[in-house]
């Protein structure tokens, strides 16, 4: 079996890759909700004859591919739950469900890797090795889909997991990655302040929650700026602000829910101990209550040198691909970084920006350039082959 000649199978599918790319872009579901997303999976590979199991770890699907040869196990990971954002492209493959889409290139992650199935379904006889396609739901809330599905024994077995996302700000025809920190860890914070309001004319008998709350902004954003070595990395995002109910009332309550980003454990727990001492000393200074409750969410997704290098290496020398990067990291954040946790391997960035098309991920407007998708597919399935002669 050649390598080759995988990958011109891959190619050959590139139709059919689309078509299913563009279905699920037109079916959107929320994370925890994709019932019906989970059941297409499962009925791709109960035609196409690989042995496979739903409802792992939640909404989960495991397709296992035994090959006749003895190998090395290893696992590909694709995400398939969307977003709560109005789709408001003008394309045929629109989402049909209002207010929900598509806007992080997970329909193609999951079309990227049921075709490379398909293709790998056809080689079975001469594979070494297994491959374990993980298809998991509800990657962009946390706690996310990947930390059950690991409880639930997905990775048993297996030697090495490799995962990538199509990056739409990323010119198509680049793979980048790392040899270590490749994401940011990802918390959410949620701050309520309880002041005392009254009639807007009479604010001296108040305790104002937004005034207190403005504070409250400014000062937080000094914890990265003061508080923190300007060697480290972290950000602090407050994206909520909720208060007040009438013009002429001073609000008694206000809630501020944000978001801290950070590259290592260590500045994750600096932040929060700054933010109890901040929060605590605004909210005494202007005689108010306050709650605050930090969940932390996702770990930073961490690398393995080698893995990392293997993709590098295998990605260089594919006919589409034109550049290899080894980028700094990036301050969004994965749940893959819970099977790096568990074993060996890497997550990479496959180059996706589409002409015309220069929206960010999370956006309205979001879309990618679909050939990214077999360049994703022929990564991984390298990547296999490569990990097998380690």
């Amino acid at each position: 079996m050649q390598l080759q000649e995988i990958l011109n199978a891959i190619e050959a599918l590139y139709p059919e890759m689309v078509d299913t790319r563009r279905y699920l872009h037109q079916y959107p579901e929320l994370s925890f909700q994709e019932y019906k997303t989970a059941e297409y999976i499962a009925n791709f590979y109960e035609e196409i004859g690989i042995p496979y199991e739903k409802g792992v770890g939640g909404n989960g699907v495991v397709a296992t591919l035994t090959g006749s040869k003895p190998g090395k196990t290893i696992a590909m990971r694709a995400d398939f739950d969307a977003l709560p954002i109005q789709d408001a492209k003008d394309v045929p493959y629109k989402s049909k469900v209002d207010g929900v889409m598509h806007a992080c290139g997970h329909d193609g992650h999951t079309a990227t890797l049921l075709i490379l199935a398909k293709v790998m379904k056809y080689y079975q006889e001469e594979l070494p090795g297994t491959i374990v396609f993980l298809h998991q739901h509800a990657e962009e809330y946390a706690p996310g889909g990947a930390k059950p599905m690991i409880e639930a024994g997905v990775l048993e077995n297996v030697d090495a997991v490799f995962g990538t996302h199509l990056w739409a700000t990323t010119p198509l025809g680049t793979i980048q990655t790392t040899k270590d920190v490749m994401m940011a860890g990802a918390d959410r914070f949620e701050i309520t302040i309880q002041g005392k309001g009254r009639h807007g004319a009479y604010p001296h008998e108040t305790k104002d929650s937004i005034v207190i709350g403005s504070q409250l902004v400014t000062q937080l954003q000094q914890i990265v700026s003061r508080r923190l070595d300007p060697l480290e990395t972290a950000v602090l995002t407050v994206g909520i602000f909720e208060a007040g109910n009438a013009f002429n009332i001073i609000a008694d309550s206000a809630r501020l829910v944000g978001t801290v980003r950070y590259l290592n454990t260590d500045i994750q727990e600096q932040v929060i101990e700054e933010m109890e001492k901040l929060i605590k000393g605004v909210c005494t200074s202007y005689e108010c209550t306050y709650t605050f409750n930090y969940i932390k969410g996702y770990p930073p997704v961490i690398n393995h040198a080698t893995e990392a290098e293997l993709v590098m290496d295998v990605s260089s020398k594919l006919q589409d691909v034109e550049k290899v990067e080894e980028i700094i990291p990036v301050m969004g954040g994965e749940d893959f970084a819970y099977y790096l946790q568990e074993k060996p391997g890497a997550f990479f960035f496959t180059g996706a920006e589409k002409e015309g098309n220069h929206y960010p991920h999370h956006h309205p407007h979001f879309d990618f350039d679909e050939k990214a998708m077999p360049i994703a597919a022929k990564t991984l399935i390298s990547a296999f082959f490569a990990y097998q002669d380690k």
